[in-house]
């Protein structure tokens, strides 16, 4: 449905500075000064609902991007050579009934250590915290918007478990709106009262092709939700993971091993190729592009996190990931999204695999040996390294990185 990333490091924007007005947006929080005196709001305030434009994508922006997913791959042709070598071998393990990981025995004992899936009430989210509840961790949060629908995950996940797994593992949920710098901020200081520890942090979730629309705070829907959304929860969940990286380990896992894992997509060369900061820091530039190229802008921005992270903070060990060619609810959004793309998916749908085998990547990701990740890596399913240049342009790490500490700090 999409393609791979770059065989070479473009050299963007050492030089360029962002114009504080011509986006429209400051160098505070994401809202312009226009926007904050016409609703006089501060970030202590709520704000209102998120804004959702129905109209129907015009002409001209399904030509272009329906354009750029049939020359998209020119621009990355070793990395999608990869990806068809890498999906070629996950549809054959599917057909041929074979494993490349199998949590039940390649997953080591978790005791001791605090679990958060952002998205764990639904969809890959919710099979990966079943999975990991499997091997006796001390707590699993489930990060999700809807009180009722997490606690029945969590009744669901229970049903699946043993008497002991249930009895070792405190699984709850956590109010969690990435939309909302507020809800974010609630989050973080609900789940820092409660825990001295972090030990997997797993940035699942995520909205995918939906209308033009933007966040409580101003910013683009799937930019603002699924980048800057566990941006901010990251920063405000670091010192909790520096402190447990820096703890004495468990029993059974004797040293510190503390994982970020940010969950991207093979969307993520939907981006603009060339300057693709000018439109990711510009919410008017991003509502000016199509519903995949947001998108694809929002899941490159995973990947520069988990690269920059690791270059801030090696004692975490943080990777993104693409999960692969899956069956999830998000795909339910094609049906109004670019019509190459609705097509497409229904052609490739018996090809999907369902989400207990879609969610192999992300528990390879979080339990397989430390020494077998590359800190700072993009990973294909499963647990294939990848080139990506949005984790290797170290420039657009520290650019992308300080532009969203200037979006959320007053919410810090």
């Amino acid at each position: 449905m999409v393609q791979e990333n770059g065989a070479s490091t473009p050299s963007l924007l050492a030089s360029r500075s962002r114009s504080k007005e011509t986006d429209g947006i400051d160098d505070n929080n994401g809202v312009t000064e226009r926007q904050r005196t016409a609703t006089n709001l501060s970030p202590s305030v709520a704000r209102p609902p998120a804004r959702v434009d129905q109209n129907t994508p015009s002409v001209w922006q399904e030509i272009v991007s329906t354009a750029r997913f049939i020359t998209g791959g020119l621009h990355y042709p070793v990395e999608n050579l990869m990806y068809v070598i890498s999906t070629v071998s996950q549809i054959s393990s599917k057909l041929l009934g074979r494993r490349v990981f199998t949590p039940e025995s390649d997953i080591g004992n978790l005791s001791g250590k605090v679990i958060l899936v952002t998205g764990g009430n639904s969809g890959l989210g919710k099979q990966t915290a079943l999975q990991l509840a499997k091997h006796y961790p001390s707590r699993i949060y489930l990060g999700a918007r809807t009180e009722s629908k997490a606690l029945t995950a969590i009744e669901d996940i229970k049903s699946s478990l043993t008497t002991e797994q249930i009895s070792t593992t405190d699984i709850r949920y956590l109010p969690l709106d990435l939309s909302s710098f507020q809800s974010i901020r609630n989050a973080a200081s609900i789940f820092r009262s409660e825990n001295n520890r972090l030990d997997i942090l797993m940035l699942n979730a995520g909205v995918m092709a939906v209308p033009p629309g933007t966040t409580e705070d101003g910013y683009e829907i799937q930019f603002g939700t699924n980048f800057l959304g566990h941006f901010l929860l990251t920063k405000l969940l670091l010192p909790i993971l520096i402190q447990t990286a820096k703890a004495p380990g468990t029993p059974q896992q004797p040293a510190a091993d503390v994982r970020v894992i940010s969950v991207s997509s093979l969307a993520w060369q939907l981006a603009p190729a060339h300057n693709p900061l000018e439109v990711m820091t510009s919410t008017r530039k991003l509502l000016s592009e199509n519903t995949w190229t947001r998108y694809g802008c929002s899941k490159a921005g995973n990947v520069v996190l988990a690269a920059q992270l690791a270059r801030l903070y090696p004692q975490i060990t943080s990777i993104s990931l693409h999960p692969g060619l899956i069956m999830t609810n998000l795909y339910s959004a094609t049906k109004s999204s670019n019509p190459l793309v609705k097509y497409a998916t229904a052609l490739a749908s018996p090809l999907l695999v369902n989400e207990e085998e879609g969610a192999l990547n992300h528990l390879w990701a979080t339990g397989v040996e430390k020494e077998m990740l590359v800190n700072g890596a993009y990973y294909e399913p499963v647990g294939v390294w990848a080139r990506n240049w949005f984790a290797e342009d170290e420039t657009l790490g520290e650019e992308l990185w300080r532009y969203a500490e200037r979006e959320v700090r007053d919410w810090i």
